[in-house]
């Protein structure tokens, strides 16, 4: 059986646990999606080429590297955070100007000017005019605006008592009748005038405004990292990816570079009888290792797995416009042991190395 066999370095790199929110842990080698996602970008696929991969490697160590997280409110907190403007209201983005920010945790004031570090005046006083046109509506809601729905309802309920009196046929019924919708349509007209007068010189505009709060988190970032991926599909795609291998950056972040030391198409071997231990960790097959395909150097007694387990992403279908990953069972281990191969493990000792590759 032929497979591609990529051999690459990376100074440092995060394989991010897609369940982890505060602080940004790391998978110890890349999941089995991002590699599949990283190969396809540098062959520039469109659609989806089937394959399967193993994926084995080790690094030096690991630390934490702090980064700011930004995060933006729904509302805006006149006491707290940095008070900004965005470009798009509709986007949130690293496009927004900083108008002002809270020195204190508690007690400041953008509106009043309490204890707050002013970046532009300007933007600063075009919030504090849309917050006083907001209390003047709010005001106006209270009474002229109320007032002026309880005439409407109070004209109706008049037409709605005269009419009860009245013959349902008769012509002065018809006339309060028409009366009644002039009415109706003079309210609604009425509030719709109001309401547009809100969304558009004050909903709108401040919409622009946003809190911002920022706190200090961490990449766990794993160091001097060798990953060897061998890649198995039909012939056509072994060959289009070793051609367009050098196109591949980066795995894992974009800022994670990779250098590329071997990409070469080998024969995987088959051996009955084998006696293989591994000098690297990887991904393994949750079922290989079940049915004993392949075992461990350092199991505990009774029991056959030792190893971490995880769901890693595959491969994808669109479902109701949404992202389906299909989840594959691996196991995450190190001195691992082979016998025989099977189906699914496989040797290739090419070029005096010798490592054990189990697909997925």
């Amino acid at each position: 059986m032929k497979a591609l066999r990529i051999v690459l370095t990376q100074s440092s790199a995060n394989y991010k646990r897609e369940e982890t929110i505060d602080n940004k842990m790391t998978y110890p080698l890349p999941p089995i999606s991002t590699i599949i996602g990283a190969i396809h970008n540098a062959c520039n696929y469109r659609e989806y080429h089937p394959m399967d991969i193993s994926v084995q490697g080790r690094f030096e160590s690991m630390h934490n590297e702090p980064y700011t997280d930004y995060c933006f409110l729904n509302s805006v907190m006149d006491d707290r955070g940095i008070l900004v403007k965005m470009k798009n209201e509709s986007l949130l983005s690293s496009a927004f100007d900083k108008v002002a920010s809270a020195k204190k945790s508690q007690g400041n004031s953008f509106r009043k000017g309490i204890t707050i570090q002013v970046y532009n005046e300007e933007l600063l006083s075009e919030y504090r005019k849309l917050k006083d046109l907001k209390d003047k509506i709010d005001d106006y809601k209270k009474n002229e605006y109320k007032e002026k729905l309880q005439e409407f309802k109070s004209e109706k309920s008049k037409l709605t008592e005269i009419k009860k009196k009245l013959d349902k046929k008769s012509k002065e019924f018809l006339e309060l009748s028409q009366k009644e919708k002039e009415i109706k349509i003079i309210e609604n007209e009425f509030k719709e005038k109001v309401k547009n007068y809100e969304i558009y010189n004050y909903i709108k505009p401040v919409s622009k405004f946003r809190s911002l709060t920022t706190s200090l988190k961490f990449y766990e970032i794993l160091n001097d990292i060798e990953l060897i991926i061998h890649v198995r599909s039909d012939d056509e795609t072994l060959r289009n990816i070793e051609e367009n291998i050098y196109n591949l950056k980066s795995i894992g972040r974009s800022e994670d570079f990779i250098n590329i030391e071997e990409a070469k198409i080998v024969d995987l071997k088959e051996a009955e009888d084998c006696d293989i231990i591994s000098n690297y960790s990887a991904y393994l097959n949750y079922d290989d290792v079940k049915n004993e395909c392949i075992y461990f150097d350092k199991a505990k007694a009774g029991q056959s797995v030792s190893g971490t387990k995880y769901y890693l992403n595959k491969n994808y279908s669109i479902n109701d416009g949404k992202r389906v990953f299909e989840k594959k069972k691996v196991v995450y281990a190190s001195q691992y042991i082979i016998e025989s191969t099977s189906d699914n493990v496989l040797i290739d000792d090419e070029d005096n190395k010798e490592y054990i590759v189990n697909f997925i």
